[in-house]
């Protein structure tokens, strides 16, 4: 079985057939059984029409019978739109249950891969991944269960009649005449298909061209850059509109050869029609039902190929998203994992190494411990490893020799929920939600009152500035949080953190982004908050850590120095040399 097959099997087991779900089950059943009635009724119509036309053909006209079988004719009709329009009502529950069951598990999906997936993909292409999937799992049931099984079986069950009612040379031509279509709209679809995925592929490019663009508008206007960004969309686009002209010329071939088919099956069909009625063993009626019945054949197969090239370009939407459904997760919790206890805070590196590529060693025996309500900090040039150790602490990644432990639990060995809950930190770049403020610092405990966010706020001295908005705690921060000042960012994650009350705090350099005034009034805030708490502090800038109980050294990817600010001046070391840059003292 190749990957189509069994991502469409496991579509299908998964959120069509699901198990335990009665409910959807059923739903199926019923709509599948109006399904095969609508196309019964349906099929009854147009003999229903011969039978009326023959009447009015016979002399003296019968009006009681002309009229029963009117009568007879509009309810069917009637009947047929009755159990479509039910079996619509009914399967649109299935529909929008599969397609809200394939988004949420596309999206916990993304939740639960590792921060290096997404360092590695590309934020617009999984974004149209996932919608693209979830629109992709709507058309398979739509164009698959109610498109092309129903054409198909009306097929089918119009050639039995026709068979039954005339002769088999009726049949054999309606068979003919949608088996000829039918293969050469596959084969033309197949020759399709690279050129869609040509499309797909410069529609994504194109899309994470200009997201990646958008997002990095600072520094677009930073450097002056609106033309390149201009030419390298536009380039893009250009690709997007030849892949977009071809897949249009093909396709109005595509449309002329079904065409041409349905015209000279039709030729063929009403030319035994008018033979029958020459020899005298067809009526008039018959020539109509004959005639009825092309037309109900040729509307649906006249979109067999619309409906053949939504179901594949669907599958190949939804094989983008299980490829991604099919990502290994790199950081999961062990079976037997327990959750974290945390009583002291006592945080413990025990010889961690560790490296992004496997070949490239960050990290190398790093070994330090953070006793309870302690102060440490990590200093070391860029590059040093100093942001990978926060990394390893939320499980971002693991370690690849070593242990870090919380109160002598390896941190491996504990479920990551209960781990990241009580951790806390404020990171160099604060990236807030497209919200208000209010729903900003809540997102540390979305639980809290409305007391409680405000003493957060108040906390990390942000409420004052909050509230002579006008919208106060409603304003809206913008994208990221672009409609605030990076002071105001790193205070409302401060007020976030303490809303969260976690057991450890880790301050990646919170401050190095920041202007002397603003670093010197957060630093002030980091202290107070970090009072009676195990708290690891990266730092860039010196200044900011000297009142820390212990500061280590890194320098690439091993610990240099350690002790106390004062110590590490005496040692006249790296350190020393890092505070003689910064300070500008001699000393």
């Amino acid at each position: 079985m190749n990957k189509k097959q069994n991502h469409f099997k496991r579509f299908f087991w998964d959120y069509l057939w699901p198990q335990g779900n009665m409910k959807i089950k059923l739903l199926v059943l019923s709509s599948l059984v109006l399904l095969i009635l609508t196309k019964v009724f349906s099929a009854g119509v147009p003999y229903g029409y011969k039978l009326l036309v023959d009447r009015l053909n016979i002399s003296p006209i019968s009006i009681n019978i002309v009229y029963l079988l009117l009568i007879s004719y509009c309810l069917l009709r009637l009947v047929s739109s009755f159990t479509e329009t039910l079996r619509d009502i009914l399967f649109v529950r299935v529909n929008q249950h599969a397609s809200k069951a394939v988004s949420l598990k596309m999206f916990k999906q993304l939740h639960d891969l590792s921060l290096r997936f997404h360092l590695s993909r590309q934020t617009g292409g999984v974004a149209l991944a996932l919608e693209r999937g979830k629109q992709g799992a709507s058309k398979i049931l739509s164009q698959l269960l109610f498109s092309l099984v129903p054409v198909l079986f009306e097929i089918g069950f119009i050639s039995y009649i026709l068979w039954t009612l005339f002769n088999i040379e009726f049949a054999l031509l309606t068979l003919l005449m949608a088996v000829v279509y039918i293969l050469y709209t596959v084969i033309l679809v197949m020759r399709r298909t690279k050129l869609r995925k040509e499309l797909n592929d410069s529609n994504y490019d194109s899309n994470f061209k200009s997201i990646d663009s958008l997002l990095n508008y600072e520094t677009v206007k930073y450097f002056g850059n609106e033309m390149h960004e201009f030419e390298r969309y536009n380039n893009s686009l250009l690709r997007y509109e030849k892949a977009a002209i071809k897949n249009q010329v093909t396709f109005s071939y595509l449309s002329l050869g079904q065409a041409l088919i349905i015209t000279t099956g039709l030729f063929f069909m009403m030319h035994l029609a008018i033979q029958g009625i020459q020899e005298g063993h067809m009526t008039i009626g018959d020539f109509v039902l004959v005639n009825t019945y092309l037309l109900q054949i040729y509307q649906p197969l006249n979109t067999f190929g619309l409906m053949y090239r939504e179901i594949k370009q669907a599958l190949l939407d939804m094989d983008n998203m299980f490829d991604i459904l099919d990502v290994d997760k790199e950081i999961t919790d062990e079976s037997s994992a327990k959750t974290l206890e945390v009583n002291d805070g006592n945080l413990f590196f025990d010889n961690v190494s560790f490296s992004y590529d496997k070949v490239r060693p960050v990290l190398k025996n790093i070994s330090f411990v953070i006793p309870a309500s302690k102060r440490l900090a990590i200093v070391g040039h860029t590059g040093s490893g100093k942001s990978t150790i926060s990394r390893l602490l939320f499980r971002f990644y693991d370690c690849s020799e070593g242990e870090i432990r919380i109160d002598g639990q390896d941190i491996k060995k504990v479920t990551q929920r209960s781990l990241r809950k009580c951790l806390g930190i404020v990171p160099q770049d604060t990236v807030l939600f497209n919200d208000t403020i209010y729903y900003n610092i809540a997102y540390g405990n979305p639980s809290a009152s409305e007391e409680k966010i405000f003493h957060a706020a108040k906390m990390a001295k942000i409420h004052d500035f909050i509230i002579s908005l006008p919208d106060s705690y409603n304003s809206q921060v913008g994208e990221r949080g672009l409609k605030l000042s990076g002071g105001e960012k790193q205070r409302i994650a401060i007020a976030r953190m303490l809303l969260k009350d976690p057991a450890i705090l880790i301050f990646d350099e919170a401050t190095s982004a920041l202007d002397t005034k603003t670093e010197q009034e957060i630093q002030s805030n980091l202290l107070d908050v970090s009072i009676g708490k195990t708290t690891l502090i990266i730092a860039h800038r010196l200044s900011t850590i000297i009142e820390c109980d212990e500061i280590i050294v890194l320098n690439h990817g091993c610990i240099i120095e350690k002790g106390t600010h004062e110590k590490l001046l005496e040692l006249n070391g790296v350190y020393a040399d890092m505070w003689k840059r910064q300070s500008g003292d001699s000393l």
